[in-house]
């Protein structure tokens, strides 16, 4: 069997416990469920640490079920406690598999959502549909973990497709796993817009950030911004937007910009934007600490040749490849139909020094 103690020592179990009984504590206190904010946050946190707890409890309960079927089977012979030792040992190593996901998923912002922002590379209406297959890719795979999406922003392709979307992953664990979409995606198929069925590459990015909550300080001051507000694009008819809602705020120190235009109020576009401009400036100096390993660097690079992360092959053979891990897979359209976790789960592995896997 594995070693599987290291799971208890990393996350420290008992100190785990200790939490949940404060939380359990504090749930119990006068006023507690008033500050609606706070309390959800608690009721977080403490979901994430039962999930922890729960799957150590789980490993020790076959563990031990384990070493007592052995010493029955080695005792007396016993051919039927061997063949449910072997069961048991299944059954482990499946939980551990887990554990190990939530080992690989222990950085501080790990836990948090997700926002994702997604542009077209140089290429015009073929890019920009590519841009819209990543967005359908990336969105099916989250609403099959039950997370929620909601779309901040939106700028559609001149022809079809999209130039550019933004959009946030609600749930436990977004940002940790989807942090290894951060880069630019390569596509290689025959164009549906090209009259002579001629093979086209496409290059789009995506950059996903963590949305950071009002525990982590991040230091935007005032006169570092500049905010413009612009009336907000539409399909037209009732669902255009006649007043200038939209909102754009500019960092000025690093150049970064980011635009809301999904809320109905100008107040309402403006506070969603600084939250995406806090997530955008808190993985900008993450990047700065990770740049030994260029784990996130891909995502900031120019969109397109020798910059992929991944590349999509449609034509003339069918494999989606992680430049990065490795790992690959000959099913394309499951992986655009979004089947990512084996992908999300090398590149956990890859990321701290974990071994290429293929599918």
């Amino acid at each position: 069997m594995k070693s599987w103690r290291c799971f208890g020592g990393h996350f420290d179990i008992p100190k785990k416990e200790e939490r949940l009984n404060e939380i359990s504590q504090m749930e119990g206190m006068e006023g507690f469920w008033d500050d609606a904010d706070t309390a959800a946050k608690i009721q977080k946190e403490k979901s994430i640490v039962q999930s922890v707890v729960n799957t150590w409890s789980v490993l020790k309960e076959f563990y031990d079920e384990f070493e007592i079927l052995v010493e029955y089977a080695e005792a007396d012979d016993d051919e039927a406690s061997a063949s449910e030792a072997n069961e048991i040992v299944e059954k482990f190593l499946e939980s551990f598999s887990e554990a190990e996901q939530k080992v690989l998923l222990s950085d501080e912002v790990d836990p948090n959502n997700a926002i994702v922002s997604i542009n077209a590379g140089a290429g015009g209406t073929e890019s920009c549909d590519w841009a819209s297959m990543l967005y359908r890719m990336l969105t099916r795979w989250a609403e099959s973990k039950g997370y929620k999406v909601q779309v901040l922003d939106a700028q559609d392709g001149d022809s079809a497709g999209l130039k550019s979307a933004t959009f946030t992953v609600a749930g436990d664990f977004a940002y940790g796993f989807m942090k290894s979409e951060t880069g630019v995606h390569r596509l290689v198929r025959i164009s549906p817009f090209d009259s002579n069925a001629r093979r086209h590459t496409s290059f789009a990015s995506v950059f996903v950030s963590p949305e950071i909550d009002d525990n982590i300080e991040i230091d935007i001051q005032d006169k570092d911004l500049r905010i413009d507000v612009y009336r907000s694009g539409g399909a037209g008819g009732q669902s255009v937007n006649t007043t200038d809602s939209a909102v754009r705020i500019t960092h000025l120190p690093t150049n970064t910009v980011v635009t809301c235009q999904n809320e109905r109020s100008q107040l309402q576009n403006k506070i969603q934007a600084m939250k995406v401009l806090r997530s955008r400036l808190y993985e900008l100096e993450m990047e700065k600490k990770r740049e030994a390993q260029a784990v996130a660097e891909a995502g900031k690079s120019e969109i397109g040749w020798g910059a992929q992360i991944r590349s999509y092959v449609l034509h003339p053979y069918k494999l989606v490849k992680d430049h990065r891990t490795s790992f690959e897979s000959g099913n394309a359209e499951k992986v655009l139909d979004g089947d990512l976790d084996g992908y999300m789960d090398a590149f956990l592995r890859w990321s701290v020094g974990g071994e290429e896997s293929k599918e």
